[in-house]
């Protein structure tokens, strides 16, 4: 069990780099959700009964994780370190506008409450609002009805005209 935990961890750290990149601006504290995520998912992982993608589970399990040290953090706004975005781009390829549009976006999905970061993750992942309703435990009408009223947000916070 202990290596095949390993090995399919292996395979989809990249889910936990995302979920811990969208949650958290600092350095160390991306490192501390990473941890507590593991943590969350071998505490777990003789619960997971291969009913779904192992994937789906892993994000279920590291956007729960992150959702509760999200509103931890919130009951503790001193804690809370905000700093910019970093983007490392070559000099032929660097985009002042597109990195500007990112650090906007980035900042204006920090506003947005933990299960709506998580909806706007997955759509940013490309994921289906099936896969996203799969993940997150709420229904598919729901993801549909919530990703709207995200993208209203998201745009107002933005003053982006409809």
């Amino acid at each position: 069990m202990d290596r095949e935990f390993l090995r399919k961890i292996s395979e989809n750290q990249g889910i936990i780099h995302k979920v811990t990149g969208i949650y958290c601006d600092n350095p160390e504290d991306r490192k501390d959700l990473f941890q507590e995520i593991l943590i969350q998912l071998w505490k777990s992982y003789e619960s997971f009964r291969n009913e779904s993608k192992f994937s789906t589970w892993m994000y279920r399990v590291a956007l729960n994780t992150a959702i509760t040290a999200f509103k931890k953090a919130s009951r503790h706004p001193l804690n809370n370190q905000i700093e910019l975005v970093s983007f490392q781009l070559t000099a032929e390829e660097y985009d002042y506008e597109f990195e500007e549009n990112l650090k906007l976006l980035h900042k204006a999905i920090e506003q947005l409450t933990g299960v709506e970061k998580s909806i706007i993750l997955l759509y940013l992942e490309d994921k289906k609002y099936e896969e996203i309703a799969e993940i997150t435990g709420i229904t598919q009408n729901y993801v549909r009805v919530k990703m709207n009223r995200i993208k209203k947000k998201l745009k107002a916070i933005l003053n982006v005209d409809a």
